[in-house]
């Protein structure tokens, strides 16, 4: 956490990709600060820096220039291995396309971030992973593999594995992209109810009608934050 109560703390952030054609800068100069407990949703066109920008907060990538302060982690200057343990630990990713691992059963996916951090006693797990499954509506659906559910199933289950630690900070990238709209609705109402608990959610949606309902939107475009 960072003096001023913020979780999340970006200064002068650039990142530049390296292609055959040449560099393209997705960020430039972004400062960001997001405090614990806060939710808010990031839009933009596609190609904007929004996926990017989240990826930054993550660890998943690095800036080419600038710091990246999250959950008391210098992420900019920390090492793969130190930031996969810290991720495990106090970030849970959502992604739009759920990424359960297919040969696992949904209880285990749920248990793989508590096994992989050693977080909890071994004995314990399974039933943290039930009790997450139950709060998503899944407790009968724990033994079966992913293949088995349905879309707006799989991604209550990836939110679980996201809970699996107790991560102060939610990334969400497109959580409702790849579902219809009543599925989304019911998806979005259990991110709702992990706001209400405290957590510190930061959204990226194409839809405009779920962005206005948190009480923060940030818009990126063309590489830069507008509030």
């Amino acid at each position: 956490m960072e003096s001023n109560g913020s979780i999340v703390s970006l200064r002068e952030v650039t990142k530049a990709f390296h292609t055959d054609a040449g560099d393209v800068t997705v960020l430039r100069h972004v400062s960001l600060q997001v405090k614990s407990g806060e939710a808010l949703a990031i839009v933009g066109p596609s190609g904007s820096g929004k996926s990017t920008l989240l990826n930054m907060i993550a660890g998943i990538d690095r800036p080419t220039s600038g710091e990246v302060h999250v959950a008391g982690q210098a992420v900019h200057a920390s090492s793969e291995n130190q930031l996969a343990r810290w991720r495990g630990r106090n970030v849970g990713v959502i992604f739009q396309f759920f990424q359960l691992l297919p040969t696992l059963s949904v209880i285990e996916n749920v248990m793989l971030p508590m096994d992989f951090c050693n977080v909890y006693r071994p004995r314990e797990r399974r039933s943290r992973a039930f009790k997450l499954l139950e709060q998503m509506g899944l407790a009968g659906h724990a033994d079966k593999l992913p293949s088995a559910l349905s879309g707006g199933e799989q991604q209550r289950a990836a939110i679980a594995r996201a809970l699996a630690n107790d991560p102060p900070l939610l990334l969400a990238d497109e959580p409702t992209g790849n579902l219809d709209s009543k599925t989304a609705e019911s998806v979005f109402a259990l991110l709702e109810q992990m706001i209400g608990a405290g957590k510190t959610l930061l959204m990226v949606t194409h839809d405009r009608s779920l962005a206005a309902r948190l009480p923060r939107i940030i818009q990126v475009l063309d590489g830069q934050l507008l509030q």
